[in-house]
């Protein structure tokens, strides 16, 4: 698992940016419009946050992108928000423990007009497998263990070691057609896929347009270019401002939107239907690098014990918060039945205050601690694009101050999130958010090289626990016994405090004039124009 990689994929994973705009945040459900009349044609109009920046499935990182993906590029499989496996590309799939062979359907073309073949499909997996390309996928879903061969129309995927999770974890990878990944370049502002839409005009910084492709016919479900109720194009615009987005469902200027603040009450009261997606937004990570504060577990432990969890719940999730179960929260969901097999403590500034002693933070005159003569100050980040997240922090704040912790408040935007992430790393902890959809995948931030030594580790956490545990469960012999393994594994993270799961929320995907299913984000080939 340790490998060289660009820590960008990180950066976007853990900022996880809370006014999720169609995002890659995983889950699905809420309410459903209320009109079954589709109308075929016309242009589906959604909102992005922020600019995408590069479009390439291979390397392109930020989550606004990953969310644009699918638009132009096809899976081997289709996992739905119930975390159930489809076919897509692939018709059918066999597994053992240390390969998968899929069976990919006839007639399937690019947007260029060439054939898409097993033998593609291999290439694009050998391709991910390789850590020199350094793509979004290695390291996680596809690793230096695996390899892949075309045999007619059938793929197969061989890991050296034993894995119990070969369907979830190959059969997401979106595809790539030959000619992008001759010239992976030329995927950063176009498209060459399989996909129901191809990318027809990009203005960056404001507009992304994709075009309903003709003779598609091999969509999840029976979907093709003729299904009643598409789009025949389909517009991402830049919008920033949750407010301005809302005010343009409401006119008529978008059909799909992302809002996790406040507006979504006039929303609900307006009658606009809409699909949520789990979002961690008040979950906490620690910087254990050996000079911060919080390196020292009693310290950690008492930074959590002096929050009234509620409390500051209830202001980060603007009054919608709810209990993480699972630090594994994007589809398809793995490993989160059952759980969790932890338990967070019930606030308790008096022990709280007792830790900080045992870690030598002595109580001066004003009640502010200190050791060696140096305070105990904690820089707190948080997202500056989220609504709630300062008025959380602000609450933090006031608690830690009641036992002596003097906190900084730092309001982070994309380049202060690299900058003190992964360069300076000058930050103790804050909402910080991972965004998994497997253990796998979480166990990239937390088991191995930190990012210095070019891993996803970007919080210096050594918890020889969890890592005995990962390593059982890398190759476990089934997914049941894997799962078991990855949840104690999780508990372990829990209880040394090296992650605070305060508080989730479900942040909504508003609609108008349409609507779509919702695994993180919206499935493009379900868009369905209403009536």
């Amino acid at each position: 698992m340790t490998r060289k990689h660009s820590p960008a994929y990180a950066v976007a994973a853990t900022s996880a940016l809370a006014a999720l705009v169609l995002t890659a945040c995983g889950g699905g459900g809420g309410t459903e419009a209320a009109s079954t009349s589709y109308v075929s044609g016309g242009t589906f109009n959604l909102a992005l946050n922020d600019d995408p920046g590069s479009l390439s499935p291979l390397t392109g990182v930020s989550l606004v992108q990953r969310a644009l993906v699918p638009y132009a590029y096809d899976s081997l499989v289709q996992t739905t928000a119930e975390g159930e496996f489809r076919p897509w590309l692939a018709e059918s799939w066999k597994e053992t423990p240390t390969s998968i062979t899929y069976t990919l359907k006839e007639g399937v073309t690019c947007s260029d007009g060439s054939d898409f073949s097993a033998a593609t499909a291999a290439a694009n997996i050998n391709y991910q497998a390789d850590a020199e390309n350094g793509t979004f996928w290695n390291g996680s879903n596809i690793t230096a263990d695996m390899s892949a061969e075309a045999d007619g129309n059938q793929l197969t995927i061989t890991s050296k070691t034993t894995n119990p999770f070969l369907l979830s974890s190959t059969g997401a990878v979106e595809m790539v057609c030959q000619k992008g990944l001759d010239d992976p370049d030329t995927l950063k502002d176009a498209t060459n896929g399989t996909g129901l839409f191809e990318l027809t005009k990009a203005q960056a910084g404001s507009e992304y347009t994709y075009t309903k492709r003709d003779g598609y016919t091999w969509g999840p479900d029976g979907v093709t270019s003729q299904t009643e109720g598409l789009p025949d194009t389909v517009v991402g615009k830049v919008v920033t401002d949750e407010s301005t987005a809302a005010n343009l469902l409401l006119s008529g200027g978008l059909n799909a939107a992302g809002i996790a603040g406040s507006d979504r009450d006039r929303l609900k009261a307006a009658g606009n239907s809409s699909k949520g997606v789990p979002n961690p937004i008040g979950e906490m990570l620690f910087n254990e690098r050996s000079d911060r504060p919080t390196a020292d577990e009693n310290v950690r432990q008492a930074l959590t014990l002096a929050l009234n969890r509620e409390a500051v719940g209830d202001i980060v999730t603007d009054g919608y918060r709810s209990d993480m179960t699972s630090l594994v929260v994007q589809t398809p969901l793995l490993c989160v039945a059952d759980g969790p097999k932890w338990q967070l403590p019930a606030s308790d500034p008096s022990k709280a205050a007792a830790l900080l002693e045992q870690a030598g933070y002595v109580a001066g005159a004003d009640g502010m601690r200190a050791k060696d003569g140096k305070p105990l100050s904690i820089r707190f980040l948080y997202d500056a694009g989220t609504p709630s997240h300062a008025a959380a922090a602000e609450e933090v704040q006031a608690e830690w101050k009641e036992i002596g912790v003097q906190t900084e408040l730092v309001a982070e935007d994309p380049t202060g999130w690299s900058t003190d992430l992964y360069q300076t790393y000058d930050w103790d902890t804050g909402f910080i958010q991972l965004a998994p959809g497997t253990p796998v995948v979480l166990s990239l931030f937390f088991y191995g090289a930190t990012s210095e030594e070019g891993g996803y580790n970007f919080m210096g956490v050594k918890n020889p626990e969890y890592n005995a545990l990962a390593e059982k469960a890398f190759t476990a012999e089934n997914s049941q016994t894997a799962c078991g393994i990855w949840q104690d594994a999780e508990a372990q993270l829990v209880e040394r405090a090296d992650v605070y799961p305060l508080a989730q929320t479900e942040s909504p995907i508003f609609f108008a004039g349409a609507t779509a299913e919702v695994t993180g984000s919206i499935q493009p080939t379900s868009i369905r124009m209403l009536g």
